[in-house]
């Protein structure tokens, strides 16, 4: 059974997002998220059980819309699997040229909980990077050994994320751009 649109969970973790996305996990309490949600912090608990499922929560619905911009990158792309790969950084790199860009909200989750390794939300992360490198290596096995592609893949995943983080600290989209021309070299063996 479906939930509908708007629903009150839906509400909270839309407004959770926000404020996560702006301010940081941490920073955010969950009376700021009923606050913005226009609910009771009862409420809140009624949907979730606790403030880190609410934020796994926030990371599951992050999860399919950012593989899905991904592989529309990629499949919208002209030439070979390198230039799409490629055009994947250049989006990113697009992205990160806004003022308001904050970077990976999993990989900022993931530096915020460090010290926390079996948090809800770092398993939804974890499982939401291995679903990046599936899907890479699923490109990359179509004209090479499985083995090769996933190597290959983990490369690419080390690249994208370690992109994010340069870019992030430098605040220099360059950094994409250059991260995508060493995937492209990369690929292209």
């Amino acid at each position: 059974m479906s939930k509908p649109p708007n629903s009150t969970r839906d509400r909270i973790v839309e407004a959770a997002g926000k404020l996560f996305h702006r301010d940081g996990i941490r920073a955010v309490s969950v009376d700021a998220v009923a606050a913005k949600a226009g609910l009771t912090k009862r409420t809140i608990y009624y949907h979730f059980r606790s403030k880190d499922d609410l934020i796994a929560a926030y990371l599951q619905t992050r999860d399919q819309p950012n593989v899905a911009i991904f592989q529309r990158w990629f499949t919208d792309a002209e030439g070979d699997t390198a230039d799409k790969v490629r055009a994947i950084f250049d989006h990113l790199a697009e992205n990160a040229r806004n003022p308001r860009w904050k970077g990976c909200g999993f990989l900022r989750t993931s530096v915020e909980l460090m010290n926390l390794p079996g948090h809800p939300a770092i398993q939804t992360g974890r499982a939401h990077k291995k679903r990046t490198e599936d899907w890479l290596c699923g490109l990359f096995a179509q004209d090479r050994p499985e083995q090769a592609a996933r190597s290959l893949a983990r490369q690419v995943v080390l690249l994208i994320d370690g992109a994010f983080s340069v870019v992030l600290l430098n605040r220099d989209a360059s950094y994409m751009e250059t991260a995508g021309e060493a995937a492209a070299r990369l690929i292209r063996g």
